[in-house]
């Protein structure tokens, strides 16, 4: 993995290095005005290509060393997952018959007290004179009456040593199935070892294979690039010596006026030849601009005189509307004092009449048939 990211490290150094070079190239491609060109550059851009296919070609070899590394890893883990599996099963097998084997319920010293068929297998309070289950509380046995006392010794010193017999068989038995199980799981955990090798010897080899042939490309690009920069230095020594005798022999240096001429007439020159007017040139610019700033002040002063006129003309017209606003008002004034003085004297000749009125009805009727009257028409 050291080695693997001191080659990352040195290809992106690498490329860093091809890049900042191909910008500087660049750069003087650009800002020299010997070798700039006005469009697009064909070389340059098959030159971008190429460094982006290479940049994409090494990318992808990565990437695939990186994909194969992880599929590798993957599959040792798989591998390590299953023999843990496995482990994990033949502890559980063995625990499992260990159990079966040699931990059985009957085996306990304390198995009569909960079996389950005891009441099935107990015998009646008393089988002979000799049962050695009768007790002295049952009166089925007296003192000084067991006659079966040797028989029963023995018997039951026959079955102990059957018993450790037995114990003895079934631990030695457990034991070669143990190391039978361990022999089976060393052998497997060698077999997994010696595959995880492989792998790993292959993948070396791969690698190996990668950087032999990364190492050739890089190789074989390094000469071409050499031999593309001879022959560009060729061709830019050769452009120099044609730029210089140009020059030499062209009327840039020389300064000819002529060549400043265009082709669309004699009033219009070529920018980037002419170097300059003449005197008559200059003395008939100097005069059309004087003539252009008599015309000029003409100009100012015609408009300042017709502003002046307007201004007055103005003012004028906002005198006699003035005038004409404070006759008006006058008139207005008077027109009401008039109005006025008529509408008094004709309220004071309508009051008048109605007081006249007034006193003739009073003169005409009774007070009596004045009221009656008047409630009738009020009714």
């Amino acid at each position: 993995m050291r080695k693997l990211g001191l080659q990352r490290d040195l290809a992106e150094a690498a490329a860093l290095e091809r890049r900042r070079h191909g910008e500087l190239h660049r750069q003087s491609r650009i800002f020299n005005a010997r070798v700039r060109t006005i469009g697009v550059d064909k070389d340059a851009l098959d030159t971008q290509i190429n460094d982006k296919k290479i940049q994409e070609a090494n990318e992808r070899a990565r990437h695939e060393t990186i994909a194969g590394e992880m599929k590798q890893n993957d599959k040792i883990i798989c591998m390590l997952e299953e023999r843990q599996k496995q482990d994990i099963k033949n502890l559980n097998k063995a625990v499992t018959e260990f159990q079966q084997n040699f931990q059985k319920p009957e085996t306990r010293r304390e198995f009569d007290l909960s079996d389950p068929q005891a009441l099935k297998k107990d015998t009646p309070a008393r089988l002979s004179d000799n049962d050695p289950r009768c007790t002295i509380s049952g009166l089925q046995k007296f003192l000084g009456e067991d006659l079966n006392h040797d028989q029963r010794v023995k018997f039951q010193k026959e079955q102990s040593r059957e018993w450790s017999l037995q114990q003895q068989r079934n631990w030695k038995n457990a034991l070669a199935d143990q190391k039978f199980a361990e022999d089976l799981h060393d052998k497997n955990r060698i077999d997994l070892d010696q595959k995880a090798m492989e792998l790993q010897r292959k993948d070396i080899e791969t690698r190996q294979a990668v950087c032999a042939a990364t190492k050739d490309f890089n190789r074989t690009q390094a000469v071409e690039f050499a031999e593309r920069k001879m022959l560009e230095k060729h061709q830019q020594e050769g452009d120099n010596v044609a730029e210089i005798s140009n020059l030499l022999r062209g009327d840039l240096l020389s300064e000819n006026p002529e060549q400043a001429a265009s082709s669309f007439g004699r009033h219009r020159v070529i920018t980037d030849r002419w170097k300059g007017m003449n005197q008559d040139q200059l003395m008939a610019i100097r005069y059309t601009q004087q003539q252009q700033v008599l015309e000029k002040l003409r100009l100012q002063e015609e408009e300042r005189q017709r502003n002046a006129e307007w201004d007055r003309q103005r003012i004028q017209a906002a005198r006699a509307q003035l005038l004409f606003e404070r006759h008006q008002q006058r008139l207005n004034r008077e027109l009401r004092r008039t109005l006025d003085n008529a509408n008094a004297q004709l309220s004071q000749e309508q009051k008048s009449k109605q007081i006249y009125l007034q006193e003739e009805v009073y003169s005409n009727f009774p007070t009596g048939q004045y009221f009656t009257q008047f409630n009738t028409t009020s009714r």
